[in-house]
């Protein structure tokens, strides 16, 4: 058996008039996510750290944002097909850890339904789904309210 870890980091302005999509999870907000796609920065930082743990390249690779196909496509399907991706090589996900940093809004009433949709998809349960947030102290653009980062960090085990 080998293992694998993956990290992976996604930031996204916000701006209004958008829905702000976080882990699959849509949140009232009065900004949301900019991006190509549903702009879920969680969902896209996970796929790129499971394609890294798997030398399987990054997001942009397998969904650009050149290809009409994913123009505001739901980032669930996007972790979908990352999955599938990872499990063709012969990898199993063990566990996910992952920080959310914006300043508002608190996303902590809204972690469990996280973990839940991120779960199912990845085959995990959600004790392996670990899911944390921070502000920046008001401090850049993220204080700012200008955008907001997540970090995911994966470990794969080839399977038998």
């Amino acid at each position: 058996m080998g293992y694998r870890i993956g990290s992976g980091v996604d930031f996204h302005q916000l701006a209004e008039g958008r829905d702000l999509w976080i882990g699959g999870v849509k949140i009232p907000h009065h900004k949301g996510s900019l991006g190509h796609s549903d702009a879920d920065v969680l969902l896209h930082a996970i796929c790129d750290a499971l394609l890294g743990a798997a030398s399987l390249g990054d997001i942009g690779q397998h969904f650009p944002d050149t290809d009409s196909t994913y123009k505001n496509i739901d980032s669930k399907i996007l972790l979908e097909k990352t999955v599938t991706l990872v499990r063709d090589k012969g990898y199993n996900i063990i566990n996910i850890d992952s920080t959310l940093c914006l300043q508002a809004p608190k996303i902590k009433p809204y972690v469990p339904e996280m973990q839940s949709v991120i779960a199912r998809i990845c085959g995990l349960t959600t004790e392996d789904v670990s899911i944390k947030a921070t502000t920046t102290e008001l401090m850049g653009f993220v204080g700012r309210e200008e955008g907001l980062v997540a970090y995911a960090s994966i470990l794969l085990e080839r399977g038998v």
